[in-house]
């Protein structure tokens, strides 16, 4: 195991989307929401446990979460656990955590990942991102994972590579040619027809000097704010630091502040089973089935003339359904939630009103 392997998981989003289960009060991330015993955070800093040691693992979260995420994951030191005053997207984010890693090893090698993601082969996943770190560890390149697409997804942001010919220095690499925002069905269909389109996983693997300088050339504003913090990194003053500082950032994604603009971004094509847990359909998708074609997720269900539904109970009570089809069946604590899955998007909104 390389020692200079680092893993940054990004852990600060509210993700209420698998209401009942998830609330702003313990988003989706610090949830069992496959219900097999760990949560979407601690399955995410398993699948990286051959890839670098707990000492070199990053959390970068809300400052209300970081309780929870030393709670999940106390192998972490509390260092490395940092705390964001206000939510500002991936770009501040990124920086902040890279000039705070540049601070303990500048020659780390970097992957940041989201911590609310699912891979159903991780020996695959782990082959993946060892061969992509050995290429970021030799260039000053920054590497993408894009998913085969399966489907033509309107919920995720596609890459657009140039296959006409792989990097030297690894054939499973190939060079960007464009990031396109989430399509309409119609585009989407197109992009899966041409073969070199791939969905956006959101992993990114970089030296941290790769991205310390992208950020200093492509997003300024940015990075002069935590190039100033460099005293303070790693002291008692850091934090007071940030809560001052961090509201300053523009709130801005990492591809449009840097990834739409760099020159040496390559995407690795891969496929692992990858899912971005977004919805209960893409977690019925995602989950073995019946021979009804339901998911159950839970230890006292009883099924009965029920057919293309995912059933998700926490609570030791015993559930019994007749007679539904296409149906998402969920609770927690006091809340019920039954509804089409058809209906999922629409019933959310309900709720957040």
């Amino acid at each position: 195991m390389n020692t200079n392997n680092h893993l940054v998981i990004m852990a600060g989003g509210i993700g209420s989307r698998f209401w009942p289960m998830s609330t702003p009060e313990r988003p989706k991330q610090f949830i069992d929401v496959l219900g097999c015993g760990r949560t979407l955070l601690q399955l995410t800093a398993d699948r990286f446990a051959d890839v670098c040691s707990p000492e070199n693992v990053w959390v970068v979260t809300s400052a209300k979460y970081a309780a929870i995420v030393h709670e999940q994951l106390p192998e972490v030191p509390m260092s490395h656990i940092l705390q964001e005053p206000c939510r500002r997207n991936t770009a501040p984010c990124i920086a902040y955590v890279s000039w705070r890693i540049k601070a303990e090893n500048p020659l780390a090698n970097i992957v940041v990942t989201p911590s609310d993601h699912i891979v159903l082969n991780v020996q695959e996943f782990q082959r993946v991102i060892t061969s992509a770190l050995n290429f970021t560890a030799e260039t000053d390149s920054i590497v993408t994972l894009g998913m085969q697409p399966t489907r033509p997804e309107t919920g995720y942001g596609y890459i657009q590579a140039d296959m006409s010919i792989a990097s030297a220095r690894n054939r499973e690499i190939y060079r960007v040619d464009a990031f396109h925002e989430k399509p309409d069905l119609e585009v989407a269909e197109r992009y899966i027809r041409r073969k070199n389109f791939f969905w956006n996983s959101g992993i990114f693997l970089f030296r941290v000097s790769t991205i310390v300088n992208a950020l200093r050339i492509y997003a300024p504003e940015i990075s002069k704010i935590f190039e100033s913090l460099l005293p303070v990194y790693g002291t008692a003053d850091e934090q007071e630091a940030i809560n001052r500082e961090f509201p300053n950032c523009p709130s801005i994604s990492i591809d449009y502040a840097v990834m739409e603009k760099a020159e040496e971004i390559f995407v690795f094509p891969a496929s692992f089973g990858w899912s971005d847990l977004g919805t209960w359909g893409a977690l019925h998708d995602q989950s073995e089935k019946d021979k009804n074609d339901n998911v159950c997720i839970g230890q006292r269900i009883d099924l009965y003339e029920t057919h293309n539904c995912i059933i998700h109970t926490s609570q030791e009570r015993r559930v019994v359904i007749q007679g539904l089809d296409d149906f998402i069946v969920a609770e927690k604590d006091n809340t019920l939630l039954i509804c089409r899955r058809s209906e999922e998007q629409r019933i959310r909104q309900f709720t957040e009103e």
